[in-house]
């Protein structure tokens, strides 16, 4: 509890004491935002505004986490490595993308594919090396089966160790670029993918905490509850590494929020879905995450639909702008008011999240039969 406590107040007092010497350097480097021409007019005034702030928080986390690790006494795991491996790996796609978006001096910098292929190698290692490692009680970092709240019994090594290896890749490569792909499509207002991945990451970190409570071959268990107990590799840890990027966002959020003096950028939002994707996967909940993350499930969700419909109908629109966020600018709503109501919906869905994880955890244990 004590690393906990460390990684998030380390985490929060680098963001939230150095941002401004970032955005110092940022401005002289003239790392600027670029906005898009068909967006909502009010955000061309967040013109040249400072850029590449992930790297800012995604620097202040892994300091945390180490730190946090070493004042306790702990050491790091295997789980915190690799959360942050993720983490890093996809702030590097999108700082390539960033920086190119500066250097051209427009909105766009890598191509879709480009992207993705960034991101299938990044996930693509973190699948092959975490099937690699086991704990003490022979349970995987990484699992073979799909999960929801805890592993279930459908195994893709059913297929063959081969076979099964590949489908267990190809299924993280889904899972992460899908993640990764929501947060960085809902950072499109001041502050809004900071709050939001607060309440999904910070969800996690409670999902950790309780199975590292509940842990199997534990002395901490009641005898009644044993039958409930979670076979997840090193919970602790991940609850540790969790509370570092929490505190690195909750102290970055203060220069973040509207109006903005900094921007997270692609460097930020592509690293935050990659954590975010780490932890469902380690957590052994990667169902689960459908309904935590579920605020970035329904911006992407609004611009499939949008873009599926104008197919369909030949160049009719749902929405007046996609993402939705953009929707309800035009529709005449403030900024500020868009932001905080979208942070409202993200944390309702983080509670529900957490919620159905603690119920399945009450009828396994017996608590409420």
């Amino acid at each position: 509890m004590i690393a906990i406590l460390i990684a998030g107040a380390i985490g929060m007092l680098f963001t939230l004491l150095l941002t401004p010497v970032f955005i110092k350097m940022f401005n002289r480097l003239r790392w600027g935002q670029y906005i898009r021409e068909d967006g909502p007019k009010e955000h061309y005034a967040k013109r040249g505004t400072p850029t590449m702030g992930g790297i800012v928080f995604v620097l202040g986390a892994t300091i945390a986490y180490f730190l946090a690790v070493w004042l306790s006494g702990e050491g790091p795991t295997a789980v915190g490595l690799i959360v942050l491996f993720m983490m890093l790996g996809h702030a590097v796609i999108g700082f390539i993308d960033d920086f190119l978006k500066v250097r051209k001096h427009q909105s766009l910098g890598l191509g879709g594919w480009q992207k993705i292929l960034g991101q299938v190698i990044v996930s693509s290692i973190f699948a092959l090396v975490g099937l690699q490692f086991t704990n003490e009680q022979d349970i995987p970092l990484v699992s073979s089966a799909v999960s929801f709240i805890r592993d279930t019994d459908f195994n893709f090594m059913m297929f063959g160790a081969l076979a099964g290896t590949i489908l267990v890749v190809i299924w993280i490569v889904l899972i992460t670029t899908a993640t990764s792909n929501a947060v960085n499509v809902t950072d499109g207002l001041d502050g809004l993918a900071t709050g939001a991945s607060i309440f999904a990451i910070g969800s996690f970190g409670i999902i950790g905490y309780w199975q590292f409570n509940q842990a199997c071959g534990t002395d901490r268990l009641n005898s009644s509850v044993v039958q409930a107990c979670y076979e997840v590799y090193a919970p602790l840890d991940m609850a540790i590494v969790a509370a570092a990027i929490v505190g690195a966002l909750v102290g970055f959020l203060w220069w973040n929020t509207s109006p903005a003096q900094i921007f997270m950028g692609d460097t930020g939002s592509l690293a935050l879905g990659g954590a975010l994707a780490a932890f469902a996967i380690l957590s052994r909940t990667e169902l689960l995450l459908l309904v935590i993350a579920g605020l970035f499930v329904i911006d992407t969700g609004s611009v499939i639909v949008q873009r599926a419909y104008f197919k369909i109908t030949g160049g009719k629109r749902i929405f007046l702008m996609s993402p939705i966020h953009h929707h309800y600018e035009l529709k005449g709503w403030a900024e500020q008011t868009v932001v905080v109501r979208f942070w409202t919906v993200g944390g309702i869905f983080a509670v529900i999240g957490i919620a159905m994880f603690y119920a399945e955890w009450s009828f396994m244990s017996g608590v409420l039969t």
